[in-house]
């Protein structure tokens, strides 16, 4: 009968990636989450914890607590889940390279609070590919990662079966400029690379691979193409059940199912006209909702004012509601696949299939994802794909609503006071955190923690999973950065390709576009300081691995005739000052993303005054609101860049306007 409701579906998991400052905090976030319906879990990690570092590291210094909650050790995840019933809980970790010292913390807790390991439900991330290739929190060398991950793997599926060990991440492709079929390959072939390292290990029996596959699960990125984003989901279950089918024999489809989770893209939300971000959120969830047959099994969704800052709590619930509002208050969940038989997504999804599957064979012939990284081929493909997107940008030939068109817009309540519409980490809290760890080392037995990192470092010279060390560590009472630098010594560290040299142009440069008149004026400029080449130093300080912005940076700077000197992520200021004057830059560009720009920046300036450079303009880009940038200008930056400024070519040619007026040289017009 029409208008009777007919029986719903259960719902995707609501999750909201949350976490900051403590520990204490972030429990107090967390259950104020699932109290207001949130079902699951997802917790974010401050960046020293992601890469390895106690909070007292000096590359720690302005990271601590701003990107996520800092864990060192176990008290500090102890505090994170008080009172939260573990056993009960799906919980999502966004971990990688120290995905397995995490989880072991998470073990202990939870056996702490009396629950069974067997039955604990969750996800680490546990993708370090993209890490080499998007989001930078990486340690160490490919093998190394993969030999944990490897063993990971192995000690889920034996000890901990609810458990999914690693979220095979394409979200941060994307970010990094993948165009649809490069999401699916790159994150195929990572499936491909690990499963077979898996099953070459000999830790999984073979009546058991089924086991394995079924636990390896999808992390994806919807962006705002909804439809195209939709028939993406539909190709990667296709291709995902081939593969599984025919590489790995696996006959059970359960266990073939394509199991994803998606965060929305934050890469399109926008800093102009903010508000526009909720329907643009709300666009993307229907991309991996509508469809019954590719529907994520977790979604978790952005805050409007990301491209901002750091979202409040209202904001990061306003999200969970735009959820809770899709399943409980529409029909969406009462029906089949509302797509099955359509010809135009049937004509879509074959189409990614054929392209996806021929990049895929393309990387295998390379030998796989691993040595598709190291050769630089997959990171060299994500730069040209995110330059030539950034330049139909700037073309307009895609357009971007409140950045280049319809810009015209009456002023924003929402954003009337930016200092209060984001949520600020109090500057004094690392002090507080560096002060607890000093405490926590001091009080515990060392004679055990000294052993545990003993044994850790023979399972690594050695061929023994290294989980049960890593367990041994965790009860020990060892931090986070003891575990990974016990693991450095044996592994050593790496430093990934940035795929800038081999990027091609993506800009036109012909007689009267924009970028050959700023060529012009580079070279006009270079000629008046005495010829050669002008030369900017492209550098990355802290912990921030988000390179997309630096390296597009990079890539337009070379194309406009500067000479780049650009060494990659995870430098110190003392780094990046010595490097400026080792090749007598003419430009220092610093960019950060993370939220440690108050701390650092004015650390660079000053260094580079003590080093006789004072005379060298700093330029710094990221995400900084604007009493910051007002604090960073005052301090001596002689420009920052946000979000906002979306032109790269004119960015550049602002670069040589800084240039030329730190030389006290007449300013030049730039003609189009």
């Amino acid at each position: 009968m029409s208008g009777t409701p007919r029986p719903k579906d259960r719902p995707w998991l609501m999750r909201t990636y949350a976490g900051h400052s403590t520990a204490e905090a972030s429990n107090e976030l967390y259950r104020r989450n699932l109290a207001k319906g949130q079902t699951g879990l997802s917790v974010a990690f401050d960046l020293p914890t992601q890469t390895g570092y106690d909070p007292d590291h000096i590359l720690a210094r302005g990271e601590v607590g701003r990107v996520g909650v800092p864990v060192s050790h176990l008290g500090d995840m102890r505090r994170l889940f008080q009172e939260i019933p573990l056993e009960r809980m799906n919980t999502s970790m966004t971990i990688n390279a120290t995905a397995m010292w995490l989880l072991a913390l998470y073990q202990v807790v939870a056996e702490e609070h009396g629950a069974d390991a067997g039955k604990l439900q969750g996800t680490t991330q546990n993708d370090i590919v993209k890490e080499y290739l998007s989001r930078g929190t990486h340690v160490f060398p490919p093998g190394p990662s993969l030999r944990l991950t490897t063993d990971m793997i192995a000690y889920t599926v034996n000890h901990i079966p609810k458990w999914n060990p690693i979220n095979i991440c394409s979200y941060h492709l994307q970010e990094a400029g993948a165009t649809p079929v490069q999401e699916i390959a790159f994150a195929m072939s990572t499936a491909v690379a690990v499963l077979d390292a898996v099953f070459a290990s000999g830790q999984v029996p073979e009546d058991r691979k089924g086991d394995v596959v079924a636990r390896i699960s999808f992390f994806v990125n919807a962006g705002v193409r909804f439809i195209e984003e939709m028939c993406k989901m539909r190709a990667f279950g296709r291709i995902w059940d081939r593969i599984t089918r025919e590489r790995y024999g696996i006959k059970n489809p359960k266990h073939r199912r394509f199991r994803y989770g998606v965060q929305v893209n934050s890469l399109g939300l926008t800093e102009a006209q903010p508000e526009n971000n909720i329907q643009r959120i709300v666009l993307e969830m229907l991309a991996v909702t509508l469809s019954k047959d590719a529907r994520a099994r977790a979604v978790q969704l952005p805050a409007w004012n990301e491209a901002l800052g750091l979202p409040r709590p209202w904001d990061q619930q306003w999200s969970l509601r735009i959820q809770q509002v899709l399943a409980h208050e529409s029909d969406l969940l009462e029906y089949d696949d509302i797509f099955e038989g359509s010809h135009v997504i049937e004509s879509k999804v074959a189409a990614l299939v054929e392209d996806a599957e021929a990049e895929i064979e393309r990387i295998q012939e390379m030998g796989g994802a691993m040595a598709a990284v190291e050769s630089g081929y997959l990171k060299a493909r994500l730069v040209a794909s995110h330059s030539e997107r950034r330049a139909r940008i700037e073309a307009g030939e895609e357009k971007i609503v409140g950045v280049n068109c319809y810009e015209s817009t009456e002023p924003n309540p929402l954003t009337a006071d930016l200092d209060t519409a984001i949520m600020t980490v109090d500057p004094e809290n690392e002090a507080r955190v560096v002060s607890a760890l000093h405490t926590w080392r001091e009080q515990r037995d060392e004679g055990p923690a000294e052993e545990a990192l003993g044994a850790l470092r023979k399972a690594a010279v050695g061929t023994d999973n290294l989980m049960e060390a890593t367990l041994r560590c965790a009860r020990a009472g060892v931090t986070t950065g003891e575990w990974a630098w016990a693991l450095r010594d044996v592994f050593g560290e790496y430093r990934a390709p940035t795929g800038v040299g081999g990027a091609p142009l993506s800009v036109a440069t012909e007689a009267g576009s924009l970028l050959a008149s700023v060529r012009e004026k580079v070279g006009k400029t270079a000629a008046d300081l005495g010829g050669g080449r002008l030369r900017l130093l492209v550098g990355k300080p802290g912990l921030d691995g988000h390179s997309n912005g630096a390296e597009q940076i990079a890539v337009r700077a070379r194309d406009a005739g500067f000479e780049v000197v650009y060494q990659g992520i995870r430098l110190t200021p003392e780094q990046i000052v010595s490097a400026a004057v080792a090749e007598d830059v003419h430009c220092v560009g610093l960019s950060i993303l993370s939220g440690s720009h108050a701390e650092l920046v004015p650390d660079v300036l000053e260094r580079m005054r003590t080093a006789g450079a004072q005379d060298i303009p700093v330029i710094v880009g990221g995400i900084i609101p604007s009493s910051d940038a007002a604090a960073l200008r005052a301090a001596g930056v002689a420009a920052v860049f946000t979000p906002k400024d979306f032109g790269i070519t004119e960015i550049i040619g602002r670069i040589v306007d800084e240039i030329r007026a730190a030389n006290t040289l007449p300013p030049l017009e730039v003609l189009v």
